[in-house]
């Protein structure tokens, strides 16, 4: 693994454990996590299997430590987890597309994106899943209306952990320009 890689899985792993700390409801670091994941791992099996492996158990931890008392029984996916993680794998692909080359206007402009992606996808999970919303245009469109207050802890949360993601990988590449992180030089 080339020091790039380890640099990011690192912190994936600290930003998944922040989740386990209080925080505004969809203020997480998920589309960031996803975001950096399909920018410096490309288009691999690695740019999906960390992110998401990291994310799937600090999912085990958030379900089973902090609400547990939602919970009968251990639970070892989250209640709509293929929307969610389907979203998550949108996101990467986007990091892979936009993030080619890091700056800050693809950076924030990926984030808005990882954020309307992971909205409309995981709602519309909830819309096909939840009885409260009827399968109809109408319930779609309420589905998303009750959602919007949610979408604005997401864009900050994204915003946020986007730049303090891409900030800490440019900084330590331009910190340790001796490192070659895995990339040929002329």
């Amino acid at each position: 693994m080339n020091k790039k890689y380890l640099i990011l899985t690192i912190l994936l792993v600290v930003a998944a454990v922040t989740r386990l700390f209080p925080h505004p409801l969809n203020f997480a670091p998920i589309g960031a996590m996803a975001l950096a994941s399909g920018a410096y791992f490309g288009r691999n099996l690695w740019a999906f299997l960390a992110p998401l492996g990291i994310y799937w158990f600090s999912d085990l931890l958030v379900n089973n430590m902090l609400y547990s008392e939602f919970y009968n029984s251990f639970v070892l996916f989250t209640p709509g987890f293929g929307w969610l993680y389907l979203s998550f794998a949108a996101i990467i692909v986007l990091g892979s597309v936009v993030l080619k080359k890091v700056s800050v206007p693809r950076v924030l402009g990926g984030a808005i994106g990882a954020s309307v992606l992971f909205f409309i996808i995981s709602n519309f999970g909830v819309w096909l899943s939840d009885p409260d919303y009827p399968l109809t245009l109408e319930g779609l469109i309420v589905c998303y209306e009750m959602a919007i207050p949610f979408f604005r802890s997401t864009v900050a949360g994204d915003l946020v952990y986007s730049g303090a993601f891409f900030g800490l990988m440019e900084w330590t590449r331009q910190a340790t320009y001796s490192w070659s992180w895995g990339e040929k030089t002329a």
